[in-house]
């Protein structure tokens, strides 16, 4: 069964298509992105001023093109201004697969203009996170969290601590939560990012407990199922024992295909598979 869900769409809520964590555990490469322009103290007053470094939009770019709930979070500011900012945020949207430099920028220029604004921080984040800078995606997840009170970027945040090198505190960050609090795609992505910091400590066993969930169903296909399969065999490939390694592999690939055709074409938006039973006589016969 097919159903969709685009209030949960990175895309659809304009979060730039927000990356998870590293799917198959390994360690982040730190990357550079130039930091958000300082707001203004008296920025309200100077919102329509000229930004000449800004990223040109095209013009069939509306506001339109960013999902309702993440307009909404704009209406604290001028109807031109929210209208540009969303355009900019529909851009980093758009970009973020295929050019997530120029997504970036398209996010610092929304930031420039509404940096109060948490979706706009979020999408900074995440496009700073997409370009390997974590040091600016720390502090704007930082930053987002204490606006919006949310934790749903948790695994990010765990994620980014990996990148900047920490990940004894990637891990602290982890445990402070409340995972049975989270939404059933961020608990999973946070377990995920929680392996990979085992992974960086060395602690490869731990680093497979991490991943022993409730979620981890090898017979059917979530939405999450693709990465938490993948992540489980790099860990064992990692512990040597290759035969299982690709068994899981091999489980996230039609994880990954059923998900496709359930979905019904190359579609934008997040597509939720449930009770999807992935049918296959290798992975039906092992249960490891």
């Amino acid at each position: 069964m097919a159903e969709r869900r685009s209030d949960d769409s990175a895309r659809d809520r304009g979060r730039g298509g927000g990356r998870p964590p590293r799917r198959d555990g390994s360690r982040p490469v730190r990357g550079g992105a130039d930091r958000p322009d300082r707001r203004p103290r008296d920025g309200a007053a100077r919102e329509d001023r000229p930004r000449h470094d800004d990223p040109p939009i095209p013009e069939e770019v509306t506001a339109r093109d960013l999902n309702g709930p993440a307009r909404n979070e704009l209406k604290t500011l001028s109807k031109e201004n929210a209208d540009e900012v969303a355009r900019h945020l529909a851009m980093a949207a758009r970009l973020i697969d295929d050019d997530p430099a120029l997504a970036h920028r398209h996010a610092l220029a929304a930031s420039r203009r509404a940096g109060r604004i948490a979706i706009v921080r979020e999408t900074v984040a995440i496009t700073a996170y997409a370009t390997e800078d974590y040091a600016l995606a720390l502090r704007e997840l930082r930053t987002y969290r204490r606006i919006s009170g949310k934790d749903d970027q948790i695994a990010l945040l765990v994620d980014s601590e990996r990148g900047v090198g920490r990940p004894d505190r990637a891990l602290e960050v982890g445990r402070a939560v409340d995972r049975s609090a989270l939404p059933v795609p961020v608990r999973v992505e946070l377990a995920i990012a929680m392996s990979g910091a085992r992974l960086d400590l060395g602690e490869t066993e731990r680093a497979l407990t991490e991943l022993d969930i409730p979620e981890l169903d090898p017979d059917r296909a979530f939405e999450w199922s693709p990465a938490l399969f993948a992540a489980r065999a790099a860990v064992l490939e990692e512990l040597g024992r290759t035969d299982e390694a690709a068994l899981w592999q091999r489980r996230a690939d039609i994880a990954a295909e059923a998900l496709h055709d359930a979905s019904g074409a190359a579609d934008l938006e997040t597509i939720v598979i449930e009770d999807t039973v992935i049918e296959d006589d290798a992975v039906e016969g092992d249960r490891s």
